[in-house]
């Protein structure tokens, strides 16, 4: 499902102790790219960057921030996977957390066309080219992962590989990447059981017609913390080549586009980006299947 859905807009209360981790503007993981961050690149630094205050990073999101994404709805104690990137970014582009601010934009606001009041936003924002027209995206900081969700009670509950879900019947709506990952990358012994939307799908879920469901993560987290009671996220299935990915969102030909994707791709190749969604991601309950 490509966009950072309206499911998270709704309260994830159930999640809210699920995210952990330290303190420091990046959490523990973040320390992958070592005590003194390598800069993003030539003129990318706080003495040349046009942000909207001088010397100040100013971070978006939406109000209320929901875990794991942030945590406590506050984005700015660096917990939770969204905030720990943005101060990461931060950190590469070579702002220490006192000069990071944080403000409030509505997921609406953030893709609409228009003038900004933030230098970045990160709010479960999919990459798309359609919103490519109205705000620019840095390079993907989240591999949108497909998972697989069960009730408590399903005999595939307590699954740790892929290796585990072969017997089971599985369900997706039909057409999406959800059905292509079943059948490309779980391979079961039975035939997926396919539905024209999720809503028939969650509902063969509840009434046990299916053993487990695979949609992608956000919609993992939104079902079991908001919507079905009794079910629960199985795993994570491993990336495939071309994800789904969330991008951080700039204002439409940001002068600071550039570095914050330079930011980003020297996080994912030191294996920041990495760590911390093992750190909070799997921490809140989505390990990934292997």
């Amino acid at each position: 499902m490509a966009r950072r859905l309206t499911v998270l807009a709704c309260a994830l209360p159930l999640l809210a102790a699920a995210a952990c981790g330290s303190s420091s503007g990046a959490g523990t993981a973040a320390a992958a790219s070592g005590s003194a961050a390598a800069s993003a690149g030539s003129g990318c630094s706080p003495a040349s960057l046009k942000t909207q205050k001088a010397g100040t990073f100013t971070v978006a999101t939406d109000k209320p921030a929901y875990e794991p994404w942030f945590s406590g709805d506050d984005p700015s104690n660096g917990k939770g996977f969204e905030s720990a990137v943005a101060y990461a970014v931060a950190k590469q582009l070579g702002y220490d957390k006192g000069a990071v601010t944080w403000t409030t934009a509505s997921f609406n606001s953030v893709i609409a066309p228009g003038p900004k009041n933030f230098d970045i936003d990160l709010n479960e924002v999919s990459i798309n080219p359609a919103r490519k027209k109205a705000v620019d995206f840095s390079s993907g900081y989240y591999d949108v992962a497909q998972t697989v969700i069960a009730l408590k009670s399903s005999k595939i509950a307590g699954a740790k590989s892929l290796a585990d879900l072969k017997g089971a019947k599985l369900g997706a709506q039909v057409g999406t990447t959800s059905y292509t990952a079943i059948t490309d990358q779980i391979h079961p012994t039975k035939q997926p059981a396919v539905y024209d939307t999720n809503d028939l799908a969650k509902l063969a879920l509840k009434n046990g017609q299916i053993d487990g469901l695979v949609v992608d993560l956000p919609t993992a987290f939104y079902i079991t913390g908001a919507e079905i009671q009794d079910a629960t996220i199985v795993g994570q299935l491993p990336v495939g080549a071309s994800p789904e990915q969330f991008g951080i969102v700039l204002d439409l030909g940001s002068p600071l586009t550039a570095c914050v994707t330079k930011a980003v791709d020297a996080l994912r190749a030191d294996g920041t980006l990495a760590a911390l969604g093992k750190q909070y991601l799997a921490q809140a309950g989505a390990p990934e299947l292997r």
